[in-house]
């Protein structure tokens, strides 16, 4: 793979720009949206605009996570040796000035659909929750000290995709944090986690050789995987929980986490480098499938 030259002329393509977004990790901003608006609509505060911004919001700031990672994973040349998906800094199809602009946009439109957000709600004080979330988004992989290099790239996921996200547009919707809002979040940020996880499992080598110490390198491999196990499992649990706690109904999202008994016997059974793209795929597409059931079920009820 070619060095990224900051003077050579773009050449990536449309569909290489749309791969370098990373559309396979939105199901990771919409499903803290749509299983927070599940969770308000069980408590008939359920409220289509804002749901609809709130989701604007945590779509720009995913694509623009993922285009500032690109930006700072090539200039630091970790993106050398890659099994994943296409980067366009790494892979020299775009000039990193490029893509760093692409990111700052992304941040801009969160941050303009979070501004109207707020005007809508009345609630000004998430202006600072907003600017931290651009900050987090940033600093993963961004300046000088990421924290995604210090192995907390994990905790971070949990508390922006999950704590941060769920809560967040459930109480813009609501005006309140509930205990079975509170352990939606749980399971959305467990198994929003487990997507980040699986993918440093893939790139622990790499990571490893170039010296980007991510939790996995940390955990080892044994470690990592069963950590990856662990985080569906709490997932599983707090889902018991929201259905405890709302209507039973809700444990008909168990089922869609039925899509990661196929994922999970792969990580245990030592899969590697591209069979666990697989394993990213459905993780988060049974995040997604459970967060549309349990806020069906929660509609319903």
């Amino acid at each position: 793979m070619s060095a990224p030259v900051e003077g050579a002329a773009p050449r990536a393509t449309p569909a290489q720009w749309v791969e370098g977004a990373r559309p396979r990790t939105l199901p990771a901003a919409v499903s803290p949206v749509v299983a927070a608006t599940g969770v308000a609509a069980y408590t008939g505060g359920a409220d289509l605009p804002v749901a609809l911004l709130a989701l604007l919001v945590s779509l720009a700031l995913q694509v623009g996570v993922n285009f500032a990672n690109d930006y700072s994973d090539g200039i630091r040349g970790t993106d050398a040796v890659r099994v994943g998906p296409l980067r366009l800094v790494g892979s020299g199809l775009a000039r990193p000035a490029t893509v760093r602009a692409a990111a700052f946009a992304c941040f801009a439109l969160a941050g303009v659909a979070g501004l109207a957000l707020v005007v809508l709600t009345g609630h000004w004080w998430l202006l600072a929750v907003g600017v931290a979330c651009v900050l987090a988004a940033w600093y993963y992989t961004g300046g000088r000290r990421p924290y995604g290099y210090a192995g907390l790239g994990e905790v971070f996921v949990f508390v922006f995709f999950g704590l941060v996200a769920v809560c967040g547009t459930g109480y813009v919707q609501t005006g309140h944090v509930d205990a079975a809002l509170l352990l939606t979040a749980v399971w959305v940020g467990c198994l929003t986690t487990a997507v980040l996880v699986a993918n440093n499992l893939r790139d622990l080598a790499g990571d490893a050789a170039v010296g980007k110490r991510t939790l996995a390198t940390r955990l080892g491999d044994r470690g990592t995987r069963l950590f990856y196990v662990g985080l569906v499992v709490v997932a599983a649990l707090a889902l018991v929980g929201v259905a405890a706690l709302t209507t039973a109904w809700v444990l008909l999202a168990l089922l869609a986490l039925l899509l990661l008994a196929g994922p999970v016997r792969a990580v245990l059974g030592g899969a590697r480098g591209r069979d666990l793209i697989a394993v990213l795929k459905a993780t988060g597409l049974a995040g997604l499938a459970a967060s549309l059931v349990s806020a069906l079920a929660l509609v319903l009820a």
